[in-house]
């Protein structure tokens, strides 16, 4: 499953992730895995949360954040659900071009039993067709 929280810089987009993050992994039977762009919230998850600063590994295109996903994946089969801060950053898409990186996911999702929340910084209404119905 597939998940997105979107809003406006500002609108508390991290803060909704993070408190989701935290619900998640003291409930979870699985690993949980917090994505972002800086450490920045690093001491905000909780310590059961694998918290990776992903511009630490050098992404530079979508297809490179892809096979980082699927490191991750392929990597530890405990992986239940992963949240990625700063989606469109993170990827290096914009919303006119992330539709092909967001069915990977969705592949992955269904193939790999693991839940993705993305959150991004793009007001709901401008969403593309693929991410509007995963709106939470």
């Amino acid at each position: 499953m597939i998940q997105v929280i979107a809003g406006k810089k500002g609108s508390g987009k991290t803060k909704r992730l993070i408190d989701l993050t935290n619900t998640t992994a003291r409930e979870a039977a699985h690993d949980v895995i917090f994505l972002d762009d800086d450490n920045r919230y690093m001491f905000d998850v909780d310590h059961k949360v694998r918290f990776i600063n992903a511009e630490d590994y050098h992404i530079h295109t979508p297809d490179m954040f892809i096979g980082f996903v699927c490191g991750i994946l392929s990597s530890n089969f405990d992986v239940g659900t992963v949240f990625v801060d700063a989606f469109l950053k993170l990827s290096h898409t914009g919303l006119e071009d992330c539709e092909p990186v967001v069915n990977v996911l969705k592949e992955l999702s269904s193939k790999h039993q693991v839940d993705f929340v993305l959150s991004l910084s793009a007001d709901p209404e401008e969403l593309p067709e693929c991410m509007k119905t995963c709106l939470i």
